[in-house]
């Protein structure tokens, strides 16, 4: 449970500063690649960890 609720933290957490510093450094085609996989990355643990606690439960 404890797991759980740290992965979706960590994956929110990935998220939202991908999103941050791809807003911040939107002119510079380079850093639109790491942080758009950042997103990407942030997004599939975030679905991954929901899907879990809808099948598993906490």
């Amino acid at each position: 449970m404890i797991g759980t609720i740290i992965g979706l933290l960590a994956g929110l957490a990935i998220l939202i500063a991908g999103i941050y510093y791809l807003i911040k450094d939107k002119s510079d085609a380079q850093s639109r690649k790491v942080y758009s996989v950042f997103i990407v990355i942030g997004a599939v643990i975030i679905i991954a960890l929901v899907v879990k606690i809808i099948v598993v439960g906490f």
